[in-house]
C-alpha cells in the first residue's frame, strides 16, 4: 500500500474521534495551553494527554513545553498537504487510480 495512504488514514483516524475533531477546532484560532482545552472537556488529564499524543503523532499538531505547561499548536502545513491530498482523492484525474479498474461483466 502506498505510504501516503497509510499517512492519510492515520491522520483520518486521529480526527475521526470528535473530542480530538474539537479540540482542532479550538487550535484553529492559535496555540493554547494543555490547561485550557481541559477546562473545555469533562475529562481527566491522561485522558487528554492521551488524546493530544494521538494528534502530535498523527503530525496534525504540535506541542512545547514552558515550565510545568504545554502548549499545542495545529501544525497548518501538515493540515493544507492533508486538505490537498483528499480533494486530489475524490477528483477524477487522467492518472486516476480508476482507470486501472477492470468493470465487471
Amino acid at each position: 500500500m502506498e505510504q501516503s495512504y497509510i499517512d492519510m488514514a492515520k491522520m483520518l483516524k486521529a480526527i475521526s474521534d470528535p473530542k480530538r475533531l474539537r479540540i482542532v477546532d479550538m487550535l484553529s484560532c492559535g496555540e493554547l495551553c494543555a490547561c485550557v482545552i481541559l477546562e473545555s472537556f469533562n475529562i481527566t488529564q491522561p485522558t487528554l494527554s492521551h488524546d493530544m499524543k494521538v494528534l502530535v503523532e498523527a503530525g496534525l499538531v504540535t506541542d512545547r513545553r514552558e515550565g510545568k505547561n504545554i502548549y499545542y499548536t495545529l501544525n497548518k502545513d501538515v493540515l493544507r498537504e492533508m486538505h490537498g491530498t483528499l480533494g486530489r482523492i475524490i477528483e477524477e484525474k487522467p492518472d486516476c487510480i480508476c482507470h486501472s479498474l477492470k468493470g465487471c461483466c
